[in-house]
């Protein structure tokens, strides 16, 4: 799994080290504004110039800007929007237990997706905390990448950082966002004592992921799903038609599982009137 991460076209995304200091992400966030009519994202950072004085440096960058820092490797011709049915049955592939039409949490995927999805939610998830549950466009990333399908990532993660300006302006994404500040301010002072932590992976963290939820009494845990699709094999070609498997795979059936699906009219997958929600 970790192999078919760095493969991966969000790599640098899930793993960039980037120094986050905290006064150039809140200034970032205090002043920033979204130019509608450019689709840009519009903010400042201070500096000190020649002469010793703080000076407002401007930050502007639009979804081809974001895109290029993470070397995202999607474009705008990519969709944003697949079908709930495609992300659901790929889920009973990798070893979800729970109800169709229950909540998505990391906790009830067998170990290596458990690993996956957390993986994703953390370094690409917009929310403050709930991250075992996990949102309907990390699912699509996850789902395209393990498919080898084309998704446009550059456009959601605007899309949020965009609903945060017309929102609570929270500090969201703040590597991506320090990383969008270093590519167009390089002399930015850099206090050590103003370093914004992050958490790292910790001997707790991992007995979290190895840990099962949702057993009823005298139940064992469910056995390790196999590698499927991309994750197996680098070559892989994505199923025709929004399908999760090819009609010759033989792996289990997820057509039981799917029977009691209701679509939900989220915003990142396809309903039937087929407006955004």
């Amino acid at each position: 799994m970790a192999e078919f991460l760095r493969e991966s076209r969000i790599v640098k995304a899930l793993t960039d080290r980037t120094i986050m200091y905290e006064s150039h992400v809140r200034r970032f966030w205090r002043s920033v504004r979204y130019d509608e009519d450019e689709k840009m994202i519009c903010s400042a950072v201070r500096k000190k110039d020649e002469n010793d004085q703080d000076i407002d440096v401007e930050i502007n960058f639009d979804v081809g800007d974001l895109r290029r820092v993470l070397e995202l490797g999607d474009s705008d011709n990519d969709r944003t929007i697949i079908p709930e049915r495609l992300f659901k049955g790929l889920c009973y592939r990798m070893g979800f237990t729970g109800h169709v039409t229950k909540k998505y949490l990391m906790s009830l995927f067998s170990p290596p997706y458990k690993f996956l999805s957390h993986y994703v939610v953390h370094a690409l998830s917009h929310q403050k905390g709930a991250y075992d549950e996990t949102s309907d466009y990390i699912m699509n990333i996850i789902t395209c990448l393990v498919i080898n399908r084309p998704y446009n990532d550059s456009q959601v993660l605007f899309d949020h950082l965009v609903d945060n300006i017309r929102g609570e302006k929270y500090i969201m994404y703040p590597r991506f966002i320090q990383m969008m500040i270093d590519d167009q301010v390089s002399d930015l002072p850099k206090d050590p004592a103003n370093v914004l932590g992050l958490r790292h992976m910790t001997a707790e963290t991992l007995g979290r992921l190895t840990s099962y939820k949702g057993l009823k009494k005298d139940e064992s845990e469910p056995r390790a799903k196999r590698m499927i699709c991309k994750i197996l094999n680098r070559n892989y070609i994505a199923p025709e038609n929004d399908d999760w498997r090819h009609k010759n795979s033989n792996s289990e059936d997820e057509t039981d599982s799917l029977r009691e699906m209701h679509e939900k009219k989220l915003r990142y997958w396809v309903v039937k009137d087929m407006k955004r929600k």
